[in-house]
């Protein structure tokens, strides 16, 4: 699903949650490659030209997560929980540590011992970053949320100083010396995600849902 697409349909979930017209949702998507600029970010963070990034085929997005510039593309597992943060008492920071709980959680279960790091959000192996976290709340129901590097080309990584943190990037793939697929990870980074948020996860279509929250036709997945 291209970037643009998914930020119409969360904004779309997030109103129908806000009016209690849906449950909980995460939306698990896969993007073309794309740059998005937290409200933290600096343009200087993006080490090469608008122009070189459009001929490599390059989106860039400004968005109004926290956080600075990331990069998502293909290989990547990048999820956006729509959540009504009432069930924990509206504590961002908490939501927060719970998305890196889960993820760590995910990333034991292949024998990947990711950690927090004291002072920057996501998860890390050693000093490289496995997966970045980014949230905003909306009338407290959250959006934008985490990327999994699962198997993304990590040379796309080089044409951004991640998060602003001069610090490497890793990925599951390059961790375990294997191929990993995303139909092999999503499973797994679901079931961690109803453990720690005490969640019963149901999988729905794209289409299922924009039925239930009245979208009158497809979002564009490209």
């Amino acid at each position: 699903m291209r970037y643009a697409d998914a930020s119409v349909f969360q904004r779309a979930l997030v109103a129908a949650r806000q009016a209690g017209r849906i449950e909980d949702v995460v939306l698990l998507v896969e993007h073309p490659p794309v740059i998005t600029i937290g409200r933290g970010g600096r343009a200087a963070n993006i080490l090469v030209s608008p122009d070189l990034l459009a001929a490599q085929g390059f989106d860039v997005h400004a968005t109004e997560r926290g956080g600075d510039v990331t990069y998502h593309g293909p290989g990547q597992l990048v999820g956006y929980p729509i959540l009504d943060l009432g069930a924990l008492d509206e504590d961002v920071v908490r939501y927060v540590r719970g998305l890196e709980a889960a993820l760590i959680g995910a990333l034991e279960r292949f024998g990947i011992p990711g950690a927090r790091l004291r002072g920057y959000p996501g998860v890390w192996v050693g000093d490289a970053k496995v997966a970045a976290i980014g949230v905003a709340v909306k009338r407290r129901v959250t959006m934008h949320g985490f990327a999994l590097n699962v198997a993304p080309d990590l040379d796309h990584f080089g044409v951004i100083n991640p998060c602003g943190l001069g610090k490497p990037v890793t990925s599951m793939a390059r961790l375990l010396g294997r191929p990993v697929s995303l139909a092999e990870v999503q499973p797994v980074v679901v079931r961690s995600l109803g453990e720690v948020f005490a969640m019963e996860v149901r999988p729905l279509a794209v289409d299922a849902v924009l039925a239930r929250i009245g979208e009158a036709s497809p979002v564009g997945r490209g």
